[in-house]
Formats: C-alpha cells, sequence, structure tokens
C-alpha cells in the first residue's frame, strides 16, 4: 500500500524519520509531504502516533486530465464499489494548482457527479454527500493537468489533537509545535521554558512528547474506521500497546504568560490530559521569567505585531534579546517569528536558523547559544544535554 503523507513546509525531514520509526518503507520526501510504502497496521499507527502529520492519505489513482470532461470520464472509470455503497455518505475535497483546473469547488463537483453517477447507472441508487463527518472522504489533487485521487484515512486533520475546543483559534497549530520540538532534538530529560506559552501549545506537544503519548490518542473517530475493511481487532491492539507504553516522568516543563485568560486556558488543557503534573504554568511578563535550571531550552512564539506599533513591536524584541543576553546563559533559546524586522532588534545572532509556516505566515526560527565564556566549551554542554539519558 502506497501512502501520502501531509504536513507543512520545513517538516518533511522531521515526518520522514517519524515514519521510519513506525517501520515505513520506500520513505521518499516531497513538498510539504511524504510518501511511504506499508500495511494496514503502518496505516492505523501513523494516524494514532505521527506528531507532523496533517492527513494520511491512501492514493488509489493517478491520470491525466486537460478539461471537465476528461475529469468525469476519468473518476467515472474508476470502480468505486471497492470503497463504498449506495448506503455510504462521502464528501470531495480539492486542492489545485497551475493555470488549467483553478476552482476547486468546481473539481469537487465533477467528481461527485461521476462517483453519483456510477452508482445511480448500476444500481438505480446514488449514494448521498455528507460534508462533516463522512464515511469517505476522497481527496483531489491536481497539479497543471496531472490528478491524484486519494482517500483520506485520517479525517479530520491530525491537528486536531482534541485538547483544544474546535472553535479555538491558538496562534501556533499544534503539528507546527510538534516539528519544532524534533527540529531541536528537544527531550525530556532537557529542561523547557515557554515564558510566552498562550494557551499552551508547545507546553503540551512536549508534555505529549515526555509521556509518549501518541498525539492521537484522545481522538474519538479517524478516518479509517468508516471504512468497510476497518479492522477493529487489528487497531485495539495497536492502541492497547500505546496505551501501556505512556508514562509519567519526572520532567520540568514551565511556561508562562501575562495574559491571565490564556493561563487559565492552558491550565485546564493540561489537566483535561492529566498532564498538569508535568506543566507549571504561572501569570508572568516574558522580562520576568527566569530559568528553573542551569541548564536546557527557551521555545517560544512571541507577538509578531500585528497589534503593535513598528517601534513597541521592535522595542519588545529589544526587550527579549536583553533578557535572553542577562539571565539565560547556557540555555538554547528559540523563537519563531514572521516579523523579520523586529527579529533584527533582538540584538543576537542566531546560530541556528529554519524556514517554517504558521498557517499562510512564513516565519523564520531561529536558535541563539546563550553561553558565557568559549563557544567551544558551550557546545559540548548543549550536546551532553541533548543526549538521552
Amino acid at each position: 500500500m502506497q501512502l501520502l503523507i501531509k504536513t507543512f513546509h520545513g517538516l518533511e525531514g522531521v515526518l520522514a524519520e517519524e515514519l521510519k520509526g513506525l517501520g515505513a518503507s520506500d520513505v521518499v520526501e516531497l513538498k510539504r509531504a511524504v510518501s511511504c510504502s506499508g500495511d494496514k497496521e503502518l496505516l492505523y499507527k501513523a494516524n494514532l502516533h505521527l506528531r507532523t502529520a496533517l492527513r494520511v492519505l491512501v492514493p488509489i489513482a493517478n491520470f491525466t486530465a486537460k478539461n471537465e470532461d476528461e475529469l468525469y470520464s476519468e473518476i467515472k472509470k474508476l470502480d468505486w464499489s471497492k470503497y463504498m455503497t449506495t448506503k455510504s455518505n462521502f464528501a470531495i475535497d480539492a486542492v489545485a494548482s497551475g493555470d488549467i483546473f483553478k476552482h476547486t469547488k468546481f473539481l469537487a463537483l465533477k467528481t461527485k457527479d461521476a462517483i453519483v453517477d456510477q452508482f445511480r447507472e448500476s444500481t438505480g441508487i446514488r449514494p448521498s454527500v455528507k460534508v462533516e463527518d463522512p464515511d469517505l472522504q476522497i481527496n483531489v489533487h491536481v497539479a497543471k493537468d496531472k490528478f491524484t485521487i486519494s482517500l483520506d484515512s485520517s479525517g479530520e486533520s491530525l491537528h486536531r489533537r482534541g485538547y483544544r475546543d474546535p472553535g479555538h483559534k491558538a496562534p501556533l497549530n499544534e503539528v507546527l509545535a510538534a516539528g519544532m520540538l524534533k527540529l531541536v532534538k528537544w527531550h525530556k530529560e532537557i529542561p523547557l521554558i515557554d515564558p510566552m506559552c498562550g494557551t499552551g501549545t508547545i507546553l503540551m506537544e512536549a508534555a505529549m512528547m515526555a509521556c509518549d503519548m501518541p498525539p492521537a490518542f484522545k481522538r474519538k473517530k479517524l478516518g479509517f474506521m468508516s471504512w468497510a475493511d476497518f479492522d477493529k481487532i487489528l487497531w485495539n491492539k495497536i492502541y492497547s500497546e500505546a496505551e501501556e507504553k505512556i508514562s509519567y516522568p519526572r520532567v520540568k516543563i514551565v511556561g508562562g504568560d501575562n495574559n491571565p485568560q490564556a493561563v487559565d486556558i492552558a491550565k485546564k488543557t493540561s489537566l483535561d490530559f492529566r498532564l498538569n503534573r508535568m506543566i507549571s504554568i504561572v501569570r508572568s511578563d516574558m522580562k520576568e521569567h527566569m530559568p528553573h535550571a542551569s541548564r536546557g531550552m527557551m521555545i517560544t512564539n512571541p507577538p509578531y505585531g500585528e497589534r503593535l506599533q513598528k517601534e513597541d513591536i521592535n522595542g519588545f524584541y529589544k526587550s527579549i534579546g536583553s533578557h535572553l543576553k542577562k539571565n539565560f546563559h547556557n540555555w538554547q533559546c528559540w523563537m519563531i517569528t514572521s516579523n523579520n524586522e523586529a527579529l533584527k532588534h533582538v540584538g543576537l545572532r542566531p546560530q541556528h536558523k529554519y524556514t517554517l509556516f504558521n498557517g499562510p505566515l512564513e516565519c523564520k526560527f531561529v536558535g541563539y547559544d546563550m553561553f558565557e565564556g568559549e563557544m567551544k566549551e558551550f557546545k559540548k554542554k548543549i550536546n551532553r544535554s541533548r543526549r538521552p539519558q
């Protein structure tokens, strides 16, 4: 079985390593995705365990179509009775790039028509469309005139861990937060601080990693559970094995924020997942938040400046740099921001740089090695601290 796993730009390498760890073969990094080979067990494990995946797709067809009539014909050629019945409901998710097919709603409509017409002509009955929580989610991807048709085994995007209200808009996507932690090679032996934690996304992702809690552990439903070939016995086995591995080690994960409402949400979130003993959250200003260990990592997502005047945001970033320089000796400090101008006012030279996307915003994820004395000695300390005990 071929799988295509979607992710954010910049996290392809991290996702590839995750897949290899699950036993995937033929792993290939693509643009905002990774392809691999595996069986049904890998499909289930990928949906349960992958921290940097957005969706796990199963491609079922590739073809070329230069207009809507050719698209309709190619879709109708596929034997949809392999995947659904007249009692099934389905939905179409279309993604397009290029000059030929520009309107995703039209693509979805033509695909729907072809599927419905096939069933109506063969059985006299048509399956129904259901936008929310369908039995079968079909993904249509076209680049110029090259189509890939896939089944979406995840259903709702995998960034939905279950620790946020569906209507809550966090400033940092859960998959991005997990990817950042993996990029910097954080592990549970390294003290962690997020002094501008907001509602606690980085803290939650770190705590779930520390106790080996799968990111989809609390999900009630995944797309493949509605498929005709769903193997409930296999899924229960995989889920039980994952549950047995969860532990609650002693870790130092600390967050702070000056917004009392955000702090309350972060505390409730950690309590709902029984991670409140691993995460300490206080109401504090960035400039008041001090390191709680002699060495560790700070990872944070500061304001980008949408609500502040230019001089205010530049001054704020300058104060961040001053605070780190004065108080975070022997720590590695990371921040992600889309405000390149404000980033210059931090006044520190980053030793590490990544380009990532927070939603539509292109961001720089930069790391500063804060040290006293020789850089060579500091690097030795950091490398020692990164080694799992």
